[in-house]
């Protein structure tokens, strides 16, 4: 335990002492927790877990670590615990038409959508669109999204940008390896956006038509489940009138 403590305050980039004033103990205690001298107690391990932004689930192998059973729970999608965040969920999604809306999970796996997501999934290869749908993989893959994304080099950067940071903010060696994969796709060079621009949009090839949107993502703030805390939802919104009209007419 002291041994994943110590990665984690040093992927943190916090000294001994900045934690141990951070979370109220002494810098020699922590010393002796993470050179296995001294036991935490679990309440002890929560404290620094918090202070050190660990996610739930590693918050749980912390513990396991430690030699205490898991603080927070780990229930399915389809367990009737999460009932309500489901219900929560579609409900977001069904308001959001005429435009897409998904929730994605930790490795950006689809969990759900509405309807208007069709409108990105004509012409992906059926492999690609097996469960777990990585929409990622899907964005990306020249079987998939890309040959119809106008803007690919910039929307591969931002997204394999995003990718990068998630993968060393948790500490995720799935998400590196995924990372590692769709850095070797084909997808051209970035060109950086014009200053003059307020967003990076996603410039989509819908038949003879061209859509553009950009995206807006949200978490559920108060989860205590590690499933759910680890949903995104990404609503995507026009980013022209034209867009628009074409997405209400669809």
């Amino acid at each position: 335990m002291g041994e994943l403590l110590r990665e984690w305050r040093e992927h943190r980039r916090l000294s001994q002492l900045e934690l141990s004033i951070q979370a109220d103990i002494s810098t020699r205690h922590l010393s002796f927790v993470e050179t296995g001298r001294s036991k935490p107690t679990p309440e002890m391990i929560l404290r620094l877990g918090e202070h050190l932004d660990v996610p739930l689930r590693e918050r749980n192998t912390l513990l396991l670590a430690g030699g205490y059973a898991p603080a927070y729970p780990h229930h399915g999608m389809d367990e009737p615990e999460l009932a309500s965040v489901r219900a929560a969920l579609r409900q977001v999604l069904t308001g959001h038409l005429p435009y897409p809306a998904l929730v994605i999970n930790r490795w950006w796996e689809l969990v759900d959508a509405n309807s208007a997501i069709s409108v990105f999934l004509d012409g992906c290869a059926p492999e690609l669109l097996e469960p777990p749908i990585n929409v990622l993989r899907l964005s990306l893959h020249s079987d998939g999204m890309a040959p119809r994304i106008a803007n690919l080099p910039q929307w591969r950067a931002h997204l394999l940008t995003q990718l990068h940071k998630r993968a060393e903010a948790i500490g995720d060696q799935r998400l590196r390896e995924l990372h590692e994969e769709l850095s070797g796709l084909p997808g051209g060079l970035a060109v950086a956006p014009k200053h003059t621009d307020v967003v990076l949009p996603l410039r989509y090839r819908l038949g003879t038509r061209e859509l553009s949107f950009f995206s807006i993502s949200a978490a559920v703030g108060t989860a205590t489940d590690v499933t759910v805390e680890e949903l995104h939802i990404e609503a995507f919104y026009p980013a022209d009138p034209a867009t628009a009209e074409i997405l209400r007419g669809l």
